[in-house]
Formats: structure tokens, sequence, C-alpha cells
């Protein structure tokens, strides 16, 4: 029975971990250390598994992020999350679940602190309780509250009020892959946002710019040298986190590429080629 109780609610788990770390080889690790904490606990004395998972993993991964933020900044270039495909990113049965996947709240969630980072992951994607909320993170009741306020002001400066369709977000990703393949400058143009931001992540392992790159004109002329250097080839799109996504291949390397949308243009650009982290993305 141990084992049956834990392994129904292991793709939950492994989804709240992986929202609350950016990486889904860390939430497995934090997934298998709450297994072995499982296998170690008296289970007539849990009353409700699932609670008792979601606090063990939720802590757990508070720990796992707080020690991870330093080696981030330790990083070389941009730190960008985990990718992962769509079907392995746990239950996505609500809009809240697919918003918080989604690789755009992913990168802008790590300007949250750990604490900040787990209330609202809990309370916006699992609807938590406050007062659950707060013995998880060790806060009062007020402060878990006033976190959830903070963070999600901080997530909604970073967005637009009106998200896209998966349809339009799609569509804007063919229209860039086939300006990107034709070489057109003012069709890619037009389709970036005035104030766009790119960011590379190569983890040192690839060659990528060290530091976003801010504003259409400077965009537009990376990716136009990039263009002139490199084929762009073997384009296609892929469902990742919750959304459309771009897997190519920019001379021997294989880059994945996502994109925010602002006011109906593209607002930033995800290029992740680190190759331990497209492991998890396998294209048809």
């Amino acid at each position: 029975m141990p084992a049956v109780g834990f392994e129904e609610h292991r793709s939950m788990l492994l989804g709240l971990a992986y929202r609350l770390l950016g990486s889904m080889w860390d939430a497995e690790d934090v997934v298998q250390e709450a297994w072995l904490r499982w296998q170690g606990t008296d289970q007539s004395e849990i009353r409700e598994p699932r609670a008792f998972l979601v606090t063990v993993v939720s802590r757990l991964a508070l720990d796992q992020l707080r020690s991870a933020r330093v080696k981030r900044e330790a990083y070389t270039g941009p730190w960008l999350p985990e990718p992962v495909m769509t079907s392995e990113a746990g239950p996505l049965d609500t809009a809240e679940l697919r918003d918080t996947v989604s690789y755009a709240t992913l990168h802008m969630m790590e300007r949250l602190s750990p604490p900040e980072r787990a209330v609202f992951v809990l309370r916006e994607a699992f609807e938590l309780p406050y007062d659950e909320i707060a013995e998880i993170v060790g806060s009062s009741v007020a402060n878990a509250r006033q976190m959830h306020h903070r963070a999600s002001v901080r997530l909604a400066a970073g967005r637009d009020r009106f998200q896209p369709s998966t349809e339009n977000h799609a569509e804007l990703l063919t229209k860039f892959m086939e300006a990107a393949a034709g070489g057109g400058l003012s069709a890619l143009t037009d389709l970036f946002h005035e104030d766009v931001v790119a960011w590379n992540d190569g983890g040192g392992k690839v060659r990528a710019a060290l530091r976003p790159i801010l504003g259409r004109r400077k965009v537009v002329a990376f990716l136009t040298g990039l263009l002139a250097r490199y084929e762009f080839k073997e384009s296609r799109l892929v469902e990742v986190n919750g959304g459309p996504a771009i897997w190519t291949r920019f001379g021997e390397n294989h880059q994945l590429m996502m994109i925010g949308i602002r006011d109906g243009r593209i607002g930033e650009i995800y290029g992740v080629l680190n190759p331990d982290k497209l492991a998890r993305v396998r294209p048809e």
C-alpha cells in the first residue's frame, strides 16, 4: 500500500517540484528523496497522504532552490529553466496549472525569493489554503498572504494582461521560422516588439550570448548575424511546457526556442542551447 499511495501522487509531485526549481533533473531528485522519507514513515500516522507529500516535496525543493540560486549566479551566461515536453510536465487540468508551468512564467519566477515562489506556486497552481502554505514555508498566515500578493504583482508586471491563445502563439512562431529561413530582415523586424529581449543559455558548453540582448534593433542584428553564419535547418514546432516552441539546428548545435508575446508581437526570446537542458525534448 505505501508504494501505491506514493505512485498515485508522483506525477503531481514532479509537477510541483519542477515549478519550484525550473529543473526536472532536480525535481526528480527531490521526489526520490520524498519517496525515501515516505518509506521511512509510519503510514498509519499519515491521515492525508497528499498533504503530507506536498509538504515534504515543497520543503525539500525550497532547500534545493536556496542552494541552486548560488550556483546560478556563477552560471556561464543567462540561466534559463530546463524545458520539458508537455506530456512530462505533470497534470495540466486547470488554467492555473498550465500557466505556472509555461516557460515564460518559469523564467519570471526566477525573480522571486524562494519562499515567494513556493507561496505563489502552492496557492496559484495547487490551491492550498494559506494556513497550510504558511506551515510549509515557516511563516505566519498574514505573511504568506503578503508574499503571494508581492509575487503576483511582480509577475503581472512582466507579462501581458491578455495572453494569446495557443493557436496565435503557434502562428507567430511559424512566421518567425519562415522569416528566419528566408533571411527576411524586414519580416523579422515586423515580428518583434520594440522592447524585445533575447536570452541565450549555452551553459558554457555551447557558444551563446553571455548577456541578454535588449531592444528590437540589437535583437534583429544579432539574429541576422547568426543567420549569415549558420544555416537555419531542421526547424519544426514542438510542444513544451504547455505551449509551442521551435526545435532547430544552428550549425552543429541543436537549439530550442520559446517566445513570450507582448502586444501581439514577440516580446521575449528564450534560446536554450545547453545540451544538458535539451535531454528531455524529443522532437518526433
